[in-house]
């Protein structure tokens, strides 16, 4: 009698410890199982974010007057505000942005008024100057269709008058670049970028105004791409 009570004692441990064990398999397979869709998930996230970065782009704005000057027998030429290539008159802001976007990647964009400025280099800077005593808006020409695809822009201008040419106010009025990172680049007579990237600043508080900027005198616009390039590295 004695040993069959031990004999179903005895069974009953077995049985207990084959459950206990089936019970810790189960658990196991449960947590891989967990660990194998987590990794699925992160993968998925990366995957969206890795999609959501390279669908941003750039768009390169600029303002560009290309003076009427003598260009015959010229190759490369940085007057007053043109550039000559292969037989080809360029504002010099047109050259600037079209070698930025050589360096970049990204869209053009100009900055064009219905009113057209003269072309003759004193009533060019007269009007100017005068534009600035006035505050004038001219109106533009060109407009953006959908800025929400663009995250990073690049923004380029003469210093007129130690000053932003009058139509890239009525652009920053026009725009609002909240969210967005501008990028200045300015051809000067000396003056650099003057007081401009503040203003800039001031009129797109929720932008971040990058302070990595180029600023090229006029006479060495000709000669830039090198500076470019080394300068677009620097940017990332």
């Amino acid at each position: 009698m004695l040993k069959r009570i031990i004999a179903i004692m005895l069974m009953g441990v077995m049985i207990s410890c084959m459950l206990a064990g089936c019970g810790v398999v189960s658990t196991k397979n449960n947590q891989t199982e967990k660990s194998i869709n987590t990794d699925n998930i992160s993968n998925g996230a990366a995957k969206t974010a890795q999609k959501d970065t390279s669908d941003k782009k750039i768009l390169i704005a600029y303002f560009s007057v290309p003076e009427d000057v003598t260009t015959e027998g010229i190759d490369a030429n940085a007057g007053a505000s043109i550039v000559v290539r292969n037989n080809n008159v360029l504002g010099n802001m047109q050259y600037m942005a079209m070698t930025i976007q050589e360096a970049v990647g990204g869209e053009l964009f100009r900055i064009e008024t219905t009113e057209q400025y003269p072309l003759e280099h004193s009533a060019l800077v007269d009007k100017a100057k005068l534009e600035q005593n006035k505050d004038v808006r001219l109106e533009l020409a060109t407009h953006i269709d959908n800025l929400n695809q663009y995250d990073t822009i690049f923004l380029g201008y003469p210093n007129w008058w130690g000053d932003l040419p009058m139509p890239v106010y009525t652009f920053l009025e026009e725009y609002d670049l909240s969210g967005k990172t501008v990028i200045p680049f300015v051809t000067h007579g000396g003056s650099g970028f003057s007081s401009t990237i503040r203003t800039i600043s001031r009129m797109q508080p929720g932008a971040q105004v990058s302070d990595n900027t180029l600023s090229i005198s006029r006479n060495g616009v000709a000669d830039c791409k090198d500076q470019i390039n080394e300068w677009a590295k620097s940017l990332g």
